[in-house]
């Protein structure tokens, strides 16, 4: 009977996303709208709220509901401090990309990252190994979100692993594929909801079951004093903490899957809304979900498995069908994170590589049935490598994010900002900044105890900066575009 009270919500949830998905899937088929741009960046008509929750709701995935929170619960306060430093996500993203970026986009007919890169560097080269990393990096990602709903959906439901990601990779694929980016962003704005929802239950009953927070955090101090340190008593190197201000903070701004936002909102105004509402909101969902998890540690103690840490928590301090309700937070969190990299996954095979390089000459009727043809395949693949999950998803979702921004951060933001910056350069950061992140992640060489992504971001952009000034300086009609 508890199974049956905890699906009720659950599958009116995925109902509802299914739903929003055949309504805009009439309108990029109206023939009254540009299939491209409508698919890929929903006809840039997104207004403030939900452009602030579609660009919370892709950033925030299962790593922050499900793997962050399971790491909080092991390390206490000192990683819900990292967990704050995400809190100007929204804020840095529009703030230093969001207008410029929405301006040249419409000059150039820009609906991804690439097509903003190949206008600004004038470089096959540039296009191909941007698509390449987007391609792989959303891959890894895209496992971690798949991985996470599963297993929300096993540890609530007492359902198998296989079924939960059997359901949950159905229905993210299905609406991502047949609604294009319009669906997305409706799906994110709803989503975004359902994670404040979820985050505000959980949070008041572990309160309540706690005896409130100054009993919870008496109970830490008797049971192990270090979680309530910032470095959780030396388990969290200081280099580590303040190296995550690159990680999670200045660095997201090369991530493609929250700067192509940037392309997508109605007028200024709407990206002005957007910078308030998604600070506080993303500011609410990691502080409080990760908060959740430290309290987890004196209200249900001895949960030996990161992953399963919230949803027991979930099951054991809430009835059944508000247990149902908190899980379509995490749910969402994932589910709005691949639906987004499921599109600029099908972006990058379709407009970036096969228009521009196959066939340049392809009719409107080829290219819808193949964006959608490559939006399943891609959603497909990614399911089959789901069935065999590692433990701890939170170090995949970090793993994809650093190579993202490895890949990305110098090329966009110097290419906005810089009139120097070429294609030598972009280059030269790209393959010195993915190599590198890849040495320093296997070899786990971590300098000065910092994370891996401090040293290559400054490879990257010494690289970047070398490369432009020994190489062809950019032509006239680009930077008259640009500048």
């Amino acid at each position: 009977m508890n199974n049956i009270m905890i699906l009720i919500p659950l599958v009116i949830y995925l109902a509802v996303m299914l739903f929003i998905a055949y309504k805009t899937n009439e309108i990029k088929h109206s023939g009254e709208v540009n299939f491209i741009e409508e698919y890929f960046i929903g006809s840039r008509n997104m207004g403030g709220f939900v452009l602030a929750m579609t660009l919370i709701a892709t950033y925030a995935s299962a790593s922050s509901f499900v793997g962050g929170p399971g790491v909080a619960y092991k390390l206490g306060l000192g990683w819900v401090l990292l967990a704050c430093i995400q809190t100007p996500t929204a804020f840095l993203t529009l703030g230093i990309l969001g207008k410029k970026f929405a301006i040249i986009s419409r000059k150039i007919g820009a609906v991804t990252i690439t097509d903003y890169l190949r206008a600004r560097y004038k470089s096959d080269t540039v296009v191909i190994l941007s698509s390449i990393a987007i391609l792989v990096f959303f891959a890894a990602s895209i496992i971690a979100q798949f991985i996470g709903g599963a297993r929300l959906f096993e540890t609530v439901t007492g359902l198998s692993y296989h079924t939960g990601l059997l359901l949950f990779g159905v229905v993210v694929i299905i609406y991502t594929t047949l609604g294009g980016f319009r669906a997305v962003a409706l799906t994110d704005a709803i989503q975004g909801i359902m994670m404040m929802v979820a985050t505000t239950f959980l949070f008041f009953a572990i309160l309540k079951n706690g005896g409130g927070m100054e009993n919870i955090m008496q109970g830490l101090m008797k049971t192990n004093p270090d979680l309530l340190t910032p470095t959780s008593g030396g388990a969290i190197a200081k280099p580590f903490i303040l190296s995550f201000w690159m990680l999670v903070g200045v660095a997201v701004l090369g991530l493609p899957q929250t700067t192509i936002r940037c392309m997508g909102f109605r007028d200024s105004k709407s990206m002005h809304r957007a910078m308030i509402v998604g600070t506080f909101v993303v500011g609410f969902l990691m502080i409080g979900m990760h908060l959740i998890g430290v309290m987890g540690a004196a209200v249900a103690p001895g949960i030996d498995v990161g992953d399963k840490i919230i949803p027991t928590l979930a099951l054991r301090n809430m009835p059944p069908i508000l247990a149902g309700i908190f899980i379509g937070g995490p749910l969402a969190a994932t589910m709005s994170t691949v639906d987004s990299m499921l599109i600029l996954s099908s972006a990058a095979i379709v407009k970036d590589l096969y228009i521009h390089y196959i066939n340049k000459d392809a009719d409107d009727k080829k290219i819808k049935k193949l964006t959608l043809f490559t939006s399943l395949t891609v959603g497909i693949i990614v399911f089959l490598l789901s069935m065999n999950p590692p433990k701890l998803l939170v170090w995949i979702n970090l793993f994809a994010f650093g190579g993202l921004e490895a890949a990305f951060l110098c090329p966009i933001v110097l290419g906005l900002y810089w009139k120097k910056a070429n294609s030598t350069g972009a280059i030269a950061s790209m393959l010195t900044g993915v190599g590198s992140y890849f040495y320093f992640t296997i070899s786990k060489i971590k300098p000065m105890g910092m994370h891996q992504i401090v040293p290559v971001i400054l490879i990257s952009l010494t690289a970047f900066i070398l490369g432009s000034l020994v190489g062809k300086k950019p032509e006239e009609k680009v930077l008259d575009i640009f500048f």
